[in-house]
């Protein structure tokens, strides 16, 4: 299986974003080195499209699919590829506070942790459907870790379209969200540029 690692604070330098996105509440003293160099129009559309794969954690070949997807459905392809990223299983779980970061929730999907309408789920691109309970198995609630996510992630603001219910340890979809609804600094318009190349 391939893996990302590059150190996460030194990308969010190179690609201008805030760690907060990811959940991390570190900041980046170092200044980007680069400053006077002019990007060109190729440059920032795949910069766009980095940032977007950064956040979610997703490789270029799934990237692309959901690419495919999205151009299938109706609707804006822009805005229907960050609804499709959006209700990634793993992302739910960290939008209803249930992770710190999106790569814990991975952790925890992978562990069999999840479950969603009662049946476990170890895939973090599962697609969640509207009106999908998803929980924490009740063997793994009275774990420590998961004590100390719920004290972290207490503070943060869930959107519109999740219900989240920290001390049961559960998340319900309410809705699909909307492209307002979803605050990821991503321009959609020029990665939709870029792969209609």
């Amino acid at each position: 299986m391939a893996v990302d690692r590059v150190p996460v604070l030194k990308r969010c330098r190179s690609l201008d974003l805030d760690p907060i996105y990811l959940g991390i509440d570190k900041k980046s003293r170092r200044q980007p080195k680069r400053t006077n160099r002019k990007v060109s129009e190729y440059g920032l559309q795949l910069r766009e499209k980095q940032k977007a794969k950064f956040i979610y954690g997703v490789l270029e070949k799934p990237f692309r699919n959901y690419y495919a997807k999205a151009e299938r459905m109706k609707g804006t392809t822009g805005e229907n590829l960050m609804v499709l990223l959006e209700m990634r299983l793993d992302n739910v779980l960290f939008r209803g506070g249930l992770g710190r970061t999106r790569m814990e929730t991975r952790q925890i999907i992978d562990h069999k942790h999840v479950l969603v309408n009662g049946k476990c789920v170890n895939i973090p691109s599962y697609q969640v459907k509207v009106g999908d309970v998803i929980e924490i198995k009740e063997k793994c609630k009275s774990s420590e870790r998961y004590k100390q996510i719920v004290e972290t992630t207490a503070g943060r603001l869930t959107p519109g379209w999740v219900e989240s219910d920290l001390e049961n340890l559960r998340i319900t979809v309410k809705e699909t969200p909307t492209r307002e609804a979803i605050d990821v600094p991503v321009n959609e318009m020029l990665i939709v540029e870029l792969y209609s190349k």
